[in-house]
């Protein structure tokens, strides 16, 4: 009895371990194959393009990849038609049909010239498959990278042409940032510009009188801006006001009087007042006018953006000043008729004189000027 029952505890127990290692092994043989299927999956998400359309050689037999290609992860691409023909380069083919049926897998262009550097213009007619352009047609151009120091980049913008026929236009397609080229990264370009199907259609307007296409790029150098200007306005001054008591008013006779030249934000200015009006305020009211100084230095075509109040005081009531707003650019003296404003009918002379209105008090009228904002510009080189 007791050896019974020995051995059938010995048999469950038995029974026991080998489901566990049963379970064990199962549960290790899954988690092997998912991180073995992860892993797949990661890889085959790491040969994803995530830069679709972009491409460069890193070495000859190197597999082109976009995936490496740091610089244009914002670059954006723009398309569209334009009457201009290609200016560095044009390929005109006549035979693509027969390319497309080859097993060709990209045509080369014999070298040419642009932007100091030597360049090769590349199609592929049924697309660099190696770069995600199956199915479309792909272009590139390569940099000739034979006298390219390791570490020297030249920075490019590309566009790329196909000509057309129906829309008599060239299609373009371009990055909005530049191109970096290297000795390890001498070819950049598009791997799909325009589905194989569209582009063999005749009645796109790709391929024309059987199989003529023509294809063409503009390769530039940007430069570096060697000239430029700052431009500023100031709107907090220390003195913004300019007061000009103008004494023995009635002696003055008909013409142009000027105030005492002021500064404000950095330029000298001077109010100009005609007692006997001009223009349109000739002879029936009081002209008055901001005006650059006529010793101020501006450059050819500079002007001053200027914002302040012109007024005549009121001397007798506070609060009936007479002011025009100013809001216009002055040209420099000589550089055009701007170099002052204000107005031809500030006032109208019997206004003026009446005594009641308070603007002519014991034979004094007060000018007033508050600059509100001056500009300025600085130019480089000087």
């Amino acid at each position: 009895m007791t050896s019974h029952y020995t051995n059938t505890v010995s048999a469950v127990y038995l029974l026991f371990c080998l489901f566990i290692t049963s379970a064990s092994s199962s549960s290790f043989i899954r988690q092997y194959t998912d991180d073995f299927n992860t892993n797949i999956q990661q890889e085959n998400r790491a040969r994803v393009n995530p830069i679709q359309g972009e491409a460069h050689y890193l070495h000859k037999h190197q597999q082109i990849s976009s995936r490496d290609n740091e610089l244009s992860a914002s670059n954006t691409v723009t398309k569209g038609l334009r009457d201009r023909p290609p200016q560095s380069y044009s390929l005109k083919m006549e035979s693509f049909n027969t390319l497309l049926k080859s097993t060709t897998e990209r045509y080369e262009t014999r070298p040419f010239s642009a932007a100091g550097y030597n360049w090769t213009l590349v199609v592929y007619p049924n697309g660099n498959k190696n770069d995600n352009g199956a199915g479309f047609l792909s272009l590139y151009v390569t940099i000739d990278n034979s006298y390219l120091p390791p570490h020297q980049e030249v920075y490019v913008d590309l566009r790329f042409y196909v000509f057309n026929r129906v829309e008599k236009k060239y299609f373009t397609i371009q990055g909005t940032n530049g191109w970096r080229f290297s000795f390890f990264k001498p070819m950049w370009g598009f791997s799909q510009v325009i589905p194989v199907s569209t582009f063999k259609e005749p009645r796109n307007g790709y391929l024309y009188d059987g199989d003529h296409c023509e294809f063409g790029v503009d390769v530039t150098i940007p430069s570096v801006f060697q000239t430029s200007e700052l431009f500023s306005v100031a709107e907090k001054f220390q003195n913004p006001r300019f007061t000009w008591n103008i004494r023995g008013f009635s002696t003055l006779l008909g013409g142009t009087y000027y105030s005492d030249m002021f500064s404000v934000g950095g330029r000298n200015w001077n109010i100009q007042v005609n007692p006997s009006g001009r223009a349109s305020g000739e002879g029936k009211a009081l002209s008055m006018y901001l005006i650059l100084n006529a010793n101020e230095t501006l450059r050819p075509y500079e002007k001053i953006y200027v914002r302040a109040k012109l007024r005549l005081v009121n001397q007798r009531f506070t609060f009936n000043n007479i002011e025009r707003q100013i809001d216009h650019w002055f040209n420099g003296p000589g550089f055009g008729e701007a170099f002052g404003w204000g107005e031809h009918e500030f006032i109208s002379l019997s206004d003026l004189r009446n005594p009641w209105k308070g603007f002519l008090v014991n034979d004094m009228l007060v000018a007033q000027v508050d600059f509100e904002a001056v500009s300025s510009t600085k130019y480089f080189p000087n």
